[in-house]
C-alpha cells in the first residue's frame, strides 16, 4: 500500500522564523465546518483531476500543485477515489451527471477491462490501460480497499448499471484462493514467484479484507479465519490496546467504511481501540517533543508517509520506525473521528501557521520537516483519501451510513461474532462527536434473510 518518497520542495521555513513561534501560536483559521469543508474541496479535486476520464483509475501520487503525468495507478487509491465520487456527488462538489458518469465508467472499466487474477486487482495499474505496472503483485489488502468503494457506490447511486456492475466485481473474487491453503490470507502473489511466504495474520488495516470475505455472497471464507487473526497487545504510558508494531494508519483504514461504533467480538471495541491508538500516539508525540520540537505545542501526526531521504517515516508507541520531526497531517486527519476536536485544531494549526507552504491545490502536502524547512511535493492517493474520508464521517457519518447499507457488510461482522456492547464505554466522550451519534443498544439486523432474497 505504501509507496516511497519522490521529489520534495524546500519550505523556507528553517532560519526564518523561530521554530516555538510556529508552532505554538492558536489557531486562527474559519471555524471547523468550514476549514473541514474546505479541506473535503481539495481532496475531492484529486480524485477528480488525477484519474483517468475513460479508466476511472486514480494515480497512486500526484504532485501537489496537479499537472503530473505519472502513469502508475493505485488499485487502494481508486478505492478511495470511488468513495470520493459519492461525496463529491451528495455534497455538489461537480456536476452530478458527471460524477454519475465517471462512477459507472470506473466500475466499466474494472469489471471487463482491468488486469485480475481471481477477481483479485494488481497493486499497480497502467492509468491508460488497467495492465499490471511495475511488475506489482496481486494485493488482497488492496483489492479490499478498492472493494469498498465499489460497494459504496452500489449503495449510493440510483443506478443500476452501477450496482449490477458492482455486484458482479464482488461475486467473481475467489477469496479462499488468496488464503493459498492457511486460515489466514496471503500477503500477495505474484506470477513470477506465486504467493509471499508472509501473511496477513496480525491486527492490522485488514479487517475490512477479512470481514467482505466472509461476508462474501460467492466463494466466502469461513469465520475461523477472523478468528486465526494474532491480535497482540499494546502497552505505552497508561495505554493498553490492541496493535502490532504499526504506524497509525492501520487504526483508521477499515473505519473509513465499517462502521464498529456500539459493537464489539470475543476481543475488543475496536473503535475504543482506535482512540486509545490516537492518545497514545499524541502522548508519544509530547514526549518526542523534546528531541523534535517541531511536536511542541500539541502538534502530533505522525504515519507512513514520504520522507525527505526516501523512506516511509511512520513512528508510533513504542518508537518504531525512523523519526526525525517529519509531520504528515494525514495522520491526524484520520484520526478525526476518534478524537475530534483535538485533531481538527491540529489541522487548522498547521494550516493557520504553515499557509500555502503545506496546502496546496489538494490540500496538505504529504509530510513536511519544518526544523529542516523541507515539504513533499507530491500527493498520495491513499493519504488523500482517509482524509476526505473520515472528514466526512466526523461531520455527517455519510460514508459509514452509506457502505453499512450493503448486507454482506453486516453478515461480515455478523459472523465475526460482533453483537451490541452491553454499555457505551467511556471512551466516546464528548469530544467525539461521531461517537456520540450511534446508540449503544443498537442490534446489528440478521442479514441472512436479506442476502437469501438478494437479486
Amino acid at each position: 500500500m505504501r509507496t516511497l518518497a519522490a521529489g520534495a520542495l524546500v519550505l523556507p521555513l528553517a532560519g526564518s522564523v523561530g521554530v516555538s513561534d510556529l508552532l505554538l501560536a492558536e489557531s486562527d483559521g474559519p471555524d471547523d465546518q468550514e476549514f473541514l469543508d474546505e479541506l473535503e474541496r481539495a481532496s475531492f479535486e484529486f480524485f477528480w483531476n488525477e484519474a483517468d476520464p475513460f479508466t476511472g483509475l486514480v494515480r497512486d501520487r500526484a504532485a501537489a500543485e496537479g499537472g503530473d503525468k505519472s502513469p502508475t495507478a493505485s488499485i487502494a487509491a481508486t478505492g478511495f477515489g470511488l468513495t470520493a465520487l459519492c461525496i463529491g456527488h451528495q455534497r455538489g462538489y461537480r456536476s452530478r451527471s458527471e460524477i454519475t458518469e465517471r462512477a459507472a465508467s470506473t466500475l466499466d472499466f474494472l469489471l471487463n477491462r482491468a488486469a485480475h487474477r481471481e477477481g483479485f486487482f494488481y497493486h499497480f495499474l497502467d492509468l491508460r490501460t488497467g495492465q499490471r505496472s511495475r511488475r506489482s503483485e496481486v494485493s488482497p489488502v488492496d483489492t479490499a480497499i478498492l472493494l469498498c468503494g465499489v460497494l459504496t457506490c452500489r449503495q449510493y447511486f440510483d443506478s443500476g448499471s452501477i450496482n449490477t456492475q458492482a455486484t458482479q466485481l464482488y461475486e467473481r473474487i475467489r477469496w479462499p484462493w488468496a488464503l493459498n491453503g492457511g486460515s489466514t490470507f496471503a500477503l500477495s502473489w505474484r506470477p513470477e514467484y506465486g504467493f509471499s511466504r508472509l501473511r496477513w495474520n496480525t491486527y492490522c488495516e485488514s479487517m475490512m479484507l477479512y470481514l467482505l470475505a466472509m461476508g462474501a455472497p460467492q466463494h466466502p471464507i469461513p469465520a475461523e479465519c477472523w478468528r486465526s487473526i494474532h491480535r497482540p497487545w499494546m502497552e505505552y504510558d497508561n495505554y493498553r490496546f490492541i496493535s502490532g508494531a504499526s504506524p497509525l494508519f492501520i487504526h483508521q483504514f477499515s473505519h473509513a467504511w465499517f462502521d464498529f461504533r456500539g459493537q464489539q467480538d470475543a476481543y475488543t471495541d475496536y473503535f475504543a481501540n482506535s482512540v486509545l491508538a490516537c492518545e497514545a500516539h499524541r502522548r508519544f508525540c509530547d514526549q518526542l517533543s523534546r528531541k523534535f520540537p517541531s511536536y511542541s505545542g500539541g502538534v502530533w501526526g505522525i504515519t507512513a508517509s514520504d520522507s525527505r531521504r526516501g523512506y516511509v517515516a511512520w513512528g508510533g508507541p513504542p518508537l518504531q520506525g525512523p523519526i526525525d520531526g517529519t509531520i504528515v497531517p494525514a495522520a491526524v486527519a484520520g484520526s478525526l473521528p476518534f478524537v475530534y476536536r483535538d485533531a481538527v485544531s491540529v489541522l487548522r494549526l498547521l494550516r493557520s501557521r504553515y499557509g500555502e507552504r503545506i496546502w496546496k491545490r489538494y490540500g496538505f502536502v504529504d509530510a513536511f520537516n519544518p526544523l529542516v524547512g523541507w515539504a513533499s511535493s507530491d500527493m498520495l492517493g491513499i493519504d488523500v483519501g482517509i482524509s476526505l474520508l473520515m472528514a466526512e464521517n466526523a461531520r455527517s457519518q455519510f460514508v459509514w451510513q452509506t457502505f453499512m447499507k450493503n448486507p454482506e457488510a453486516r453478515l461480515g461482522m455478523e459472523r465475526a461474532g460482533f453483537s451490541p456492547l452491553k454499555q457505551a464505554p467511556l471512551l466516546y466522550a464528548a469530544n467525539q462527536p461521531a461517537a456520540l451519534a450511534v446508540s449503544a443498544s443498537r442490534k446489528l439486523v440478521s442479514t441472512s434473510k436479506l442476502l437469501a432474497g438478494k437479486s
